[in-house]
C-alpha cells in the first residue's frame, strides 16, 4: 500500500513562538502521518472497573501498570488518560507519548437519572506545569462533551478554554464527542454524528474523538464521509467500542479510513482487555492499518 502522505498546517491560534513545539508534539503522536493512534485509558473513570475485570477480560489488565506497560512496549501514536495515573506510573514509563485527559465521571448517575456533566479536574496550566516538572512527553490534552446534554454549554464552555490555552503553549488538542441525554433519542445517528463533527471543528480542536455512526440508508463508513467532511480540517478519530474479534475489529477500522476517511482510531478494550503479549500485538495490528496503510491481511499477520 501506498504511504500516507501527509503535510502539517499549524493552526493560528498557536503562537509563532509555540510552533515549532506544536509541530514537534504533532509529528510525535502521528508518526508524520497525519493520523493517530490512541490507546484510550480513560475508562478507570468513565467505566469504573467494568472493563478491567470479569468474564474475558485479562487478569493482566485488573492492574494499572498494565496499561503503561503495553504503552510502552506496543506501536502506538499517543497513550490518553488521567493525569493522577501518569503521575504515578509516568517516572517508570518516560518514553510514551502522553495526552492527558483533564475531565471526566464515572457512570453511576445514569442519563435517565440526570443529564451527564464532566466539568474540568485540571487546568491546562496544570497540565503545562506538569509537563515542565516531570520532563514527560506530555503532548497533548483531551477534554469530553456530552452534545445534548442540559449541561453542554458549560462543557462546551470549557472545551473552548482548553483547546485555546492549549495551543498557546503548543499542545496538541483532542475532544471526546458524544451526543447523550434526555434530548438525544439515537446517539450514533449519522447526521447527529456529522454535526458533532462540525462542532469540532467550531470548537478548532485538531482531533474529534467520536462514535461510529449507525447504519441505516447510508452505511456506517459512507455516514463517516459525511462526518469526516463536516469535520473540514479537524481530524477525526473513531472509538473502539467494546471488544470484538480481531478481523472484525481490523475490517471495521480499514473501512473507517478508507471509506469513511478518518484519521485514525481511539482504542482501548479492544486493546487492553488482553494479556500484555496479545496487547502489544494488537497494537501493532491497529498500527499496520492505521499509520502503515496496510491492508487487514497484513495487519492479521501480527496476530498470529
Amino acid at each position: 500500500m501506498k504511504k500516507n502522505v501527509f503535510s502539517l498546517e499549524i493552526p493560528v491560534d498557536v503562537p509563532k513562538a509555540q510552533e515549532k513545539e506544536y509541530a514537534t508534539n504533532y509529528s510525535a503522536i502521528t508518526h508524520d502521518t497525519g493520523r493517530l493512534m490512541l490507546f484510550a485509558a480513560d475508562q478507570k473513570i468513565e467505566h469504573l472497573n467494568a472493563d478491567f475485570y470479569g468474564p474475558g477480560i485479562s487478569p493482566e489488565a485488573n492492574n494499572p501498570e498494565h496499561l503503561f506497560k503495553i504503552a510502552a512496549q506496543g506501536r502506538i501514536g499517543a497513550f490518553a488518560t488521567h493525569l493522577g495515573l501518569i503521575a504515578r506510573y509516568g517516572k517508570q514509563y518516560n518514553s510514551v507519548n502522553y495526552i492527558v485527559k483533564i475531565n471526566g465521571k464515572t457512570n453511576l448517575v445514569t442519563t435517565q437519572q440526570r443529564d451527564p456533566l464532566s466539568t474540568a479536574l485540571w487546568t491546562v496550566e496544570d497540565v503545562v506545569a506538569f509537563k515542565k516538572n516531570s520532563g514527560l512527553n506530555i503532548r497533548g490534552i483531551g477534554y469530553t462533551i456530552y452534545l445534548g446534554s442540559e449541561f453542554e454549554s458549560e462543557m462546551l464552555n470549557q472545551a473552548a478554554q482548553a483547546v485555546w490555552q492549549a495551543h498557546q503553549h503548543g499542545l496538541v488538542t483532542v475532544v471526546w464527542l458524544y451526543p447523550r441525554g434526555k434530548a438525544v433519542k439515537k446517539e450514533h445517528e449519522g447526521s447527529l454524528i456529522a454535526g458533532a463533527a462540525g462542532v469540532a471543528a467550531s470548537l478548532g480542536t485538531d482531533f474529534a474523538k467520536i462514535n461510529p455512526p449507525d447504519a441505516d440508508a447510508l452505511t456506517s463508513a459512507q455516514w463517516l464521509a459525511v462526518a469526516s467532511e463536516a469535520a473540514g480540517k479537524t481530524k477525526l478519530i473513531c472509538s473502539g467500542g467494546k471488544t470484538v474479534e480481531p478481523k472484525i475489529f481490523l475490517q471495521t477500522l480499514y473501512d473507517q479510513i478508507h471509506i469513511g476517511h478518518v484519521s485514525g482510531n481511539a482504542t482501548g478494550r479492544n486493546i487492553h482487555a488482553r494479556d500484555n503479549k496479545s496487547a502489544i500485538a494488537m497494537t501493532q495490528a491497529i498500527a499496520a492499518i492505521t499509520l502503515e496503510n496496510k491492508t487487514v491481511d497484513e495487519a492479521l499477520k501480527y496476530l498470529s
